[in-house]
């Protein structure tokens, strides 16, 4: 560094001094020289980092490329889902209108997303569904999301938006699957399906389908939660959840069946006038649903829980529900077993609960001897929801009164 110097007299014989001391000299070249070594340091580093991006770029574009290539793979392979358990449940204790399914499922052709469930497998169905099965819980948002970014550097823009809504549909229709398997399952299976959706909100919250899922896996939440708190919780977030699909989807008959069954759960924790209130949206939403699918037995049977619940009020809510409104709900014993028979009708062996309904009905009509044989057949069906078992605990009184 050179250093600067100033005259101490003018002319010809003028002599110079420096400006600053030889101490502060030192340490400003030592300042200086740290600047130097930082500067050094500081491009090495962005040498390195500007070689590692590099190297991550060409890791990615190498990844998309191997699951575009993945995905044109398993397009062409036929693909078989998850055989469905028939049970579709949503129990609850509560008075006249609170929503239960108390059953299985009994879409044996095709769900509502168009992804079919089959009920007899061959061999090589099975094969097929093993082959399959390994990949399934590889598909995830991100893996979509990564697709949508990324793979336009390596198809043109057509083939990149064919291949993104094939892949996209292929993702959303594994996950349907393994939801509607998970929700058939035990309690720890339903919340392991719960998460799994909460996941993938994110890339398929436009999706109907998927949405009604999630409102039932909020249902399911809901009910097998012991804290009453977070009871309330789960059905409120799941009732919202619905509220926003119906703006969107009025049409779908499941959007419609589970807003009902959310609004009932919820329901159970509020006032008798805020039940008596939502007894009267349940119904509403009930017959949509029917009007939307006439041949599903779950609309059917929750209608027949309307309508049972209702037939047997007690005295004070009959009179609260006078005071209130101008035209209180009515239905009658022979409403309620119509409707159940009617489950029985589209779908055999529906519910175990469902039949014990219907010894009930019998029983209150006074027809003992059709009281006894939907007993009987009762005691046929296993136990397989939370429902269920409450009814094999009242089928039992009742087989020890009869006999008495």
């Amino acid at each position: 560094v050179p250093r600067a110097w100033v005259p101490v007299e003018a002319g010809d014989g003028a002599m110079y001094t420096a400006l600053l001391p030889q101490e502060e000299q030192v340490d400003v070249l030592e300042r200086l020289d740290f600047v130097l070594r930082n500067i050094s340091e500081l491009r090495k580093e962005v040498e390195e980092l500007r070689s590692t991006l590099q190297h991550l770029a060409a890791e990615i574009v190498g990844e998309v490329r191997s699951h575009l290539e993945e995905t044109q793979k398993v397009t062409r392979r036929r693909r078989f889902p998850f055989p469905r358990e028939r049970s579709d449940s949503t129990g609850s204790s509560s008075i006249y209108f609170t929503a239960s399914s108390g059953a299985a499922n009994t879409d044996d052709g095709e769900s509502e997303g168009g992804y079919s469930t089959a009920n007899a497998e061959s061999d090589y169905d099975r094969e097929s569904e093993r082959e399959s099965e390994e990949g399934e819980d590889e598909v995830s948002c991100e893996t979509v999301r990564t697709v949508r970014r990324d793979s336009l550097d390596l198809v043109n823009e057509d083939e990149t938006h064919l291949m993104l809504d094939s892949s996209l549909e292929e993702g959303l229709g594994q996950l349907l699957q393994q939801a509607d398997r998970l929700h058939s399952g035990d309690e720890q299976e339903k919340r392991e399906g719960f998460q799994l959706l909460l996941n993938n909100k994110l890339a398929y919250a436009d999706q109907k389908d998927f949405l009604w899922r999630l409102a039932r896996a909020h249902s399911d939440m809901s009910e097998i939660t012991e804290d009453t708190d977070e009871k309330r919780s789960y059905a409120s977030d799941g009732k919202e959840e619905m509220e926003v699909a119906l703006q969107k989807w009025d049409q779908s008959a499941e959007c419609h069946q589970w807003y009902a069954v959310l609004c009932g759960q919820l329901a159970e924790h509020e006032s008798i006038q805020k039940r008596i209130q939502t007894g009267y949206v349940f119904k509403e939403h009930i017959d949509k649903a029917i009007e939307l699918k006439p041949e599903d037995p779950k609309s059917y049977y929750l209608l027949g829980r309307w309508c049972y619940q209702v037939s047997h009020l007690g005295w004070l809510e009959k009179k609260t529900a006078s005071a209130l409104f101008e035209a209180p709900p009515t239905a009658t014993v022979q409403d309620a077993l119509q409707n159940f028979l009617r489950v029985e009708e589209l779908s055999p062996g529906f519910s175990k609960a469902g039949r014990v309904y219907i010894a009930k009905c019998y029983r209150d009509l006074g027809n003992n001897s059709a009281a006894v044989l939907w007993m009987n057949l009762a005691v046929e069906l296993p136990v397989n929801t939370k429902e269920d078992a409450e009814s094999e605990r009242e089928l039992e009184e009742m087989r020890l009164v009869c006999q008495e």
